[in-house]
């Protein structure tokens, strides 16, 4: 099950949040939370790079508690996609590389209309990235 998604910039602008199945709310802005996962996305990434007994090549992947997991990757471009699923979702990577290339470079990078760095606001992008979730065997409701 999908629960929520935020794409981030290289430097920590949130440039999309979009929720699904999302049940429980923060009780801060959206603004605060966002600030707050990049804060813990780069402390994470730097935890990991840090501590790590060998190169880790990919660096800080996923993590997982008992209610959900949180899955990031980051493209070379510096853009991070942070995807929070129940915590038996699996080929997320995959999900979100391909969310990029499909979606992503198709209905922002190529829009004309939208500037680097700038929040997504384009309708025909929202519409697209919700088809491609509901559609995708991740969104289907978990069993209890």
């Amino acid at each position: 099950m999908i629960y929520n998604l935020y794409i981030f910039d290289k430097f920590g602008t949130l440039l999309y949040y979009g929720e699904w199945n999302r049940l429980k709310q923060s009780g801060i802005t959206k603004d605060e939370e966002a600030k707050l996962m990049y804060g813990m996305l780069f402390s994470l990434k730097s935890f990991v790079n840090k501590i790590s007994p060998i190169d880790p090549k990919e660096g800080f992947l996923y993590y997982k508690t008992n209610k959900y997991a949180l899955h990031y990757v980051e493209v070379s471009s510096g853009l991070k996609f942070v995807l929070n699923t129940d915590n038996t979702a699996s080929g997320i990577k995959e999900f979100l590389l391909q969310l990029y290339s499909k979606i992503w470079v198709e209905y922002v990078v190529r829009n004309p209309l939208w500037t680097i760095g700038t929040p997504v606001t384009s309708e025909l992008f929202k519409t697209k990235l919700d088809e491609f979730v509901t559609q995708s065997s991740l969104f289907g409701s978990k069993v209890v």
